[in-house]
């Protein structure tokens, strides 16, 4: 393997305190202190598909996947700051929308997130269908965003 190619590969349960030590990283700037315990409860009881993305072995991304009937939804995605702005979060996009048209179980794809992080999904063919203030907590707004552009794939 290319020590500087990126590689998607599937959560294993150890990984857990280096997510957890990543999503630190990443607090406040894109979510907020509260949040922490809500991933460590998606990670353990809610979670479906969730990738880790690694570079020169260390973890430096992750991202997951659910369903909702026939709903798929991009879920609990972030970068290590000092990676961001590198193309790492696109790979990982597009990733996990392949995973999911692959899979055929999805009619529509959304995300939800915050409007600290929309344009990166606007620029990765989503479209905001709704705003919610103060959704995830106060200076943390709901984005509800849908899937527009199968031809990125």
């Amino acid at each position: 393997m290319n020590e500087n190619a990126i590689h998607i590969r599937v959560y294993r349960e150890k990984d857990q305190p280096a997510l957890v030590a990543l999503l630190k990283l990443n607090t406040p700037t894109y979510f907020s202190v509260e949040e922490e315990k809500d991933f460590i409860t998606y990670l353990e009881t809610e979670r479906e598909d969730y990738f880790v993305v690694e570079l020169a072995h260390k973890i430096v991304g992750c991202g997951g996947i659910n369903t909702e009937g026939n709903i798929g939804i991009l879920s609990w995605a972030f970068i290590h700051p000092q990676y961001q702005q590198q193309g790492i979060g696109n790979q990982l996009i597009t990733y996990r929308i392949k995973h999911l048209l692959q899979q055929k179980k999805s009619s529509k794809i959304i995300v939800r997130t915050s409007q600290l992080v929309y344009p990166f999904f606007e620029k990765n063919g989503f479209k905001v269908m709704e705003v919610k203030k103060d959704y995830w907590s106060k200076g943390f707004d709901l984005y509800l965003m849908e899937y527009q552009n199968s031809c990125i794939i």
